[in-house]
């Protein structure tokens, strides 16, 4: 009998590359305060070269089976871990700059991962974005047909390879 990977759903996946290392760990400190659970993905120490498009798909493909319900992602800017997050179907990957856009990625869009840029926003400013983001959630309403289209579009991408 094996031991299956214990599920994380209620766990946070917080992931950077090398340019977002120094805010991730701010995140992971500001999680822990907050009562939240996290695992990390990227460099392990100041100074490990890691690519982000590496650590946005180990971590994606980690919310596309259910391991997480959640994940943040850092690098420079948030937008390159947002593009490579969203190449995995069924995940939806928002960059936010600020807590508008943090809350309308969970109530209108359902996004499961929020990147944020490292060299983009202040420290504070960041954890105010998650904070928001950590709020949110799904409202469903007008917003669950375009989010059906956006599950149909993933299921296609797998039929087609």
């Amino acid at each position: 009998m094996s031991e299956q990977e214990p599920n994380h759903r209620d766990t946070i996946a917080v992931g950077s590359d090398d340019a977002g290392y120094p805010l991730r760990i701010l995140i992971e400190q500001h999680l822990h305060e907050l009562g939240y659970d996290v695992d990390v993905y990227g460099p392990t120490q100041e100074g490990d070269i890691v690519d982000y498009p590496d650590v946005a798909v180990d971590v994606a493909r980690r919310i596309a089976a259910g391991r997480y319900g959640r994940a943040i992602l850092v690098c420079g800017t948030g937008i390159g871990m947002a593009i490579a997050a969203n190449k995995v179907p069924g995940v939806r990957a928002a960059q936010a700059a600020d807590t508008y856009s943090a809350e309308r990625a969970r109530k209108s869009n359902n996004a499961q991962v929020l990147a944020l840029g490292a060299r983009t926003l202040g420290a504070e400013h960041a954890m105010t974005i998650v904070d928001h983001w950590l709020k949110s959630e799904f409202e469903s309403g007008r917003s669950a047909p375009k989010v059906a289209k956006l599950e149909a579009l993933d299921r296609q991408a797998n039929t087609d390879r």
